[in-house]
C-alpha cells in the first residue's frame, strides 16, 4: 500500500515511498545525521563507532526496500527518512543536519503513523538515540527501558520506546 500525497509545489516538503535511486542519498543523510547532527549528544568516537562510514550495498538496499521507507524532500533535496517494518519497528529515522527543527521529523512520523494505521499494527517501537529521545516523547511514546549497546567495543546510549495506537 502506497502512502499517497498530492504533488507538491514551490518549497513544500514532499513525504513518498523510497525509490530505488534513492539508496545513495539516504546514506549520506544517515552519515550526516549521525556525525553531525548527534555531535552534541554522543562523543566523536561514539559516532565513528556507530557508524563508521555511510552504509552502501546489497545489505543497505535490502534494509531499506524490507520495510516501508518514506523520504521526505524540497524540490528533489531529500531531507530525511523514516522507516516501519510490518511488525511496527521504526528502524531508521534520520533528518540531514541541516534540516533539523523543520517539521522534517514530524512530517515523516506522521506518514508512518499513516501507514501503521492501514497495516493495522498496534503498537509501534523504536530503539531512540539520545537525539531522537525528546522527539519521540513529545509525540506520546513512552521509554520501555534505556540501553547501553555495544559497537565495536564502544558503549552507546539509547532508549527502547513504545507507542500504543488508539482505536479508531
Amino acid at each position: 500500500m502506497g502512502v499517497s500525497r498530492p504533488k507538491m509545489t514551490g518549497n513544500e516538503m514532499l513525504v513518498r515511498e523510497m525509490q530505488a535511486d534513492d539508496a545513495d542519498l539516504l546514506e549520506r543523510v544517515m552519515y550526516d545525521a549521525v556525525h553531525i547532527g548527534a555531535a552534541g549528544a554522543y562523543s566523536s568516537e561514539q559516532r565513528a563507532a556507530w557508524l563508521p562510514a555511510p552504509p552502501t550495498g546489497p545489505a543497505w538496499r535490502d534494509r531499506l526496500f524490507g520495510q516501508t521507507c518514506l523520504v521526505a524532500e524540497v524540490e528533489g533535496v531529500v531531507l530525511g527518512f523514516m522507516t516501519l517494518s510490518g511488525d511496527g519497528l521504526i528502524d531508521l529515522a534520520f533528518v540531514h543536519p541541516d534540516h533539523i527543527g523543520r517539521g522534517v521529523a514530524y512530517a515523516l512520523y506522521q506518514a508512518v503513523l499513516e501507514q501503521a494505521k492501514a497495516f493495522k499494527i498496534p503498537c509501534l517501537r523504536t530503539e531512540a538515540s539520545l537525539m531522537a529521545k525528546p522527539f519521540f516523547t513529545r509525540q506520546g511514546w513512552h521509554v520501555v527501558k534505556q540501553q547501553k549497546v555495544d559497537c565495536h567495543g564502544v558503549q552507546l546510549t539509547n532508549f527502547l520506546m513504545e507507542f500504543w495506537l488508539g482505536a479508531d
